[in-house]
């Protein structure tokens, strides 16, 4: 395969789908792959860094029995166990953010769904951030019902995370409190509640290379608009915790080819960067158009102004752009509200077509 002749029929208008020999991406030169990458990025989607932040708005006791994570109740860690948080110090955090230069802030929660009280007390909390704060708002808070996206939406929250985390086929050796299908299911009720949706996974923990085309072509499919991908970062106590690190080539690898079959979504470096070279500095001239950054999680090792400085030495953009849902370039306006916008500035699929009011 030439990966960069590849590349140049990518940005006049090709798109990949799962008939194509998905398969020459894994034994092309890796060197001309990442650059025909960072070439279908430049040009669809330039040269801004969506920069996300997101605080762990409630902690541990999670149900479910997903392998790699530190909150599950199955697994034996030293997760720290709270409710959700209180307002006053969620919206500190997000200020202290906003302040330092990031696009977007997103509260995280752990367990199968938020709901009753603390899902109202979220909504406030959101409603609160849109009202005292100008950043983009983002949730991650499980399976939520259509009535919740509603109320969701309407306190000003745009995007909505929910990771498929892996292939359909690999799904039930990760996962089986809740399967592949609710996920897909989730997302394609958030999108027509009008959210952007942030969906990507996890790559090192023991799936093949096929299964990480299959999660990228699933997301192709599904019309996922920002694709966070985390590199494993085994957690002491649950079942993934002896898996061996996984080598930046084939995270640079993954990352390029999400790219080629995702050519204008945000693709999204998160967790993982303590495994790579300078905080992921080589993913970001291999495809990746956006980060999670800040100190938490296992983004751990990353800063806000140490992820603006290494990005404006690349030559990458990363003024704040508010107003937009996922961060992508064409919708770099706010139309959130605006009654008379025209969809000149962003597509249907965008702020304009989805502003929800």
């Amino acid at each position: 395969m030439d990966a960069l002749a590849l590349a140049k029929e990518i940005v006049a208008g090709r798109r990949l789908t799962r008939s194509d020999d998905l398969n020459a991406f894994l034994t092309c030169d890796l060197q001309q792959l990442c650059e025909g990458a960072d070439y279908i990025r430049s040009k669809l989607c330039g040269e801004k860094v969506d920069l996300c932040t997101i605080i762990n708005a409630r902690s541990g006791r999670c149900p479910e029995n997903c392998k790699y994570c530190a909150q599950s109740i199955h697994n034996h860690t030293n997760c720290e166990v709270y409710s959700l948080l209180d307002a006053d110090k969620v919206i500190a955090e997000a200020k202290a953010n906003e302040a330092e230069g990031v696009d977007r802030f997103a509260m995280v929660t752990s367990g199968r769904s938020l709901s009753g009280e603390e899902f109202d007390k979220a909504l406030e909390i959101y409603k609160r951030l849109k009202k005292e704060t100008k950043l983009n708002l983002c949730a991650s808070m499980g399976f939520l019902t259509r009535e919740q996206f509603k109320r969701l939406r309407e306190s000003g929250v745009t995007s909505y995370h929910h990771n498929i985390e892996t292939s359909q086929r690999n799904f039930p050796n990760i996962c089986t409190t809740h399967t592949y299908q609710m996920k897909i299911d989730t997302i394609k009720v958030a999108q027509s509640e009008g959210f952007c949706v942030c969906s990507g996974g996890i790559i090192g923990m023991g799936e093949t290379w096929e299964d990480r085309l299959d999660m990228a072509i699933s997301l192709f499919e599904a019309g996922v608009r920002s694709i966070p991908i985390n590199v494993l970062m085994p957690i002491p106590g649950s079942p993934l915790e002896h898996m061996p690190q996984l080598p930046e080539e084939d995270a640079l690898r993954t990352f390029a080819f999400f790219r080629y079959i995702n050519p204008t979504a945000n693709i999204r470096l998160a967790a993982g960067r303590l495994t790579m070279q300078n905080n992921g500095e080589k993913v970001f001239k291999s495809g990746a158009s956006a980060t999670i950054t800040g100190n938490m999680l296992t983004t751990s090792g990353s800063t806000i102004q140490g992820d603006r400085e290494m990005l404006s030495a690349m030559g990458r953009d990363v003024h704040p752009v508010y107003g937009t849902t996922c961060g992508n370039h064409d919708c770099a306006c706010d139309c959130s509200g605006d009654s008379s916008c025209d969809n000149t500035c962003c597509g249907p699929s965008d702020c304009c077509g989805t502003r929800g009011n």
